[in-house]
């Protein structure tokens, strides 16, 4: 059964066209492609030798790293909230 929720979005990352199925916005889907490709493009400058492929790869390992960053932040000031309350 299909899911009458989903969309489909077509969007260029770094030159290549996608087209992404999914549940959100096409507006979001948009935003997160040009996340995706403005930082493929800055790595892209400062490493005029990699080929698209390593591109990807590093941006992937950059923004999982970004994430795991993040997602500890947010660890730490959830506890520092629970001290408060507490």
């Amino acid at each position: 059964m299909a899911d009458k929720n989903r969309s489909r979005v077509t969007v260029e990352i770094y030159g290549q066209t996608y087209t992404v199925v999914g549940t959100e916005t096409s507006g979001h889907v948009r935003y997160v492609a040009s996340l995706v490709d403005e930082r493929m493009r800055e790595i892209s400058k400062h490493n005029r030798h990699l080929d698209s492929k390593k591109i990807a790869v590093l941006t992937a390992v950059n923004s999982v790293h970004d994430f795991l960053k993040l997602e500890a932040k947010v660890k730490q000031l959830e506890e520092e909230l629970e001290n408060l309350k507490g």
